[in-house]
């Protein structure tokens, strides 16, 4: 069975910055794969290339391509595009405080969902959004759905949204950043919430996070993307016991532990560079501890290593 969805060698520019560069990445059905990475890294341009979203921002594919389902999203029409998203493809959006319309009722935002994706009558989309409301553990989903935006804290603007991305019934799931406005307590409650969509309901979920915390707790796999290149990808559980690229490692090292002295917690020296300034060679060699010569001077491939792939001339520290 073919993946639900594949990025194949994806490269994408906005004006005359090429932002990816030969992204390739698949999720598969019932399956939490996980992007990390800094601001700047390309995880939200991977997903909007994977929703077909590029020119919304005035960006485009200029390489490479985008399958879903087997067919190619590339060759579609904007009209078969965007009768998937929001059908066949959900969307957690970042920022649960400015996803939602402050002058409709909660009800109506997420029933306008079902009704224009699976032609619910009036009736039967509200019967369905308490539905998700109340399995979206929301107390009261009735007195919900007649509330405003402004009346809700930011963990249940979040259920909403995600109830929204839900309404559809959709294959895959995509969740950007969704616990970053979120106190320590919600945020888990929503990565719960989630991992349980995935176990009960069978669909795919790519969770777009710069935390690695949320990685180790709820992905199958992570793909770690540094300055628009896919550094590191494969299964949780090696990667994180063994990291084969410098800046996972880094990027782990960077999570917060039980019992750490004062003062231990390490950062990353630098930052990413800018996309019209990318370094030749590896991108991430004026940061990386184990830069040689040719990480100057020549990008090294992606290659497979263990069950993952990395891209790197010294994976694991190995001159």
């Amino acid at each position: 069975m073919s993946p639900l969805l594949e990025l194949s060698e994806v490269s994408v520019s906005i004006g005359r910055a090429a932002l990816l560069d030969g992204i390739s990445l698949t999720v598969e059905r019932g399956q939490i794969v996980g992007l990390v990475g800094e601001s700047g890294s390309g995880k939200s341009l991977t997903a909007m290339a994977a929703m077909g979203l590029l020119p919304l921002i005035g960006g485009r594919v200029t390489g490479g391509s985008v399958q879903f389902d087997g067919q190619d999203m590339g060759a579609m029409t904007e009209g078969q595009r965007r009768a998937l998203r929001g059908r066949r493809i959900g969307f957690v959006t970042q920022n649960p405080m400015t996803a939602l319309d402050p002058v409709q009722r909660i009800g109506a935002q997420v029933d306008v969902v079902s009704r224009l994706h699976l032609g619910l009558s009036k009736e039967d989309a509200r019967a369905r959004t308490l539905d998700l409301l109340t399995r979206l553990r929301i107390p009261e989903a009735a007195a919900v759905a007649e509330a405003w935006p402004h009346q809700l804290s930011g963990g249940m603007k979040q259920r909403i949204v995600i109830a929204m991305a839900l309404a559809g019934e959709p294959d895959l799931i995509i969740a950007d950043e969704p616990t970053t406005a979120l106190d320590v307590t919600v945020q888990a409650q929503i990565i719960q919430i989630l991992g349980a969509l995935v176990r009960d309901r069978g669909v795919a979920l790519m969770l777009i996070t710069h935390d690695m915390g949320v990685v180790a707790q709820i992905c199958d796999r992570v793909a770690v993307l540094y300055a628009g290149r896919l550094a590191e990808e494969g299964p949780v559980a090696p990667i994180f016991a063994a990291p084969a690229h410098p800046y996972t490692a880094a990027l782990i090292g960077c999570i917060p532990q039980d019992g750490m002295a004062k003062g231990s917690l390490r950062g990353i020296p630098g930052a990413v560079p800018s996309a019209l300034a990318f370094p030749p060679g590896c991108r991430f060699h004026p940061r990386c501890p184990r830069a040689s010569d040719i990480c100057r001077t020549t990008a090294p491939p992606l290659v497979g290593l263990g069950g993952g792939r990395v891209a790197c001339h010294h994976p694991g520290g190995m001159a």
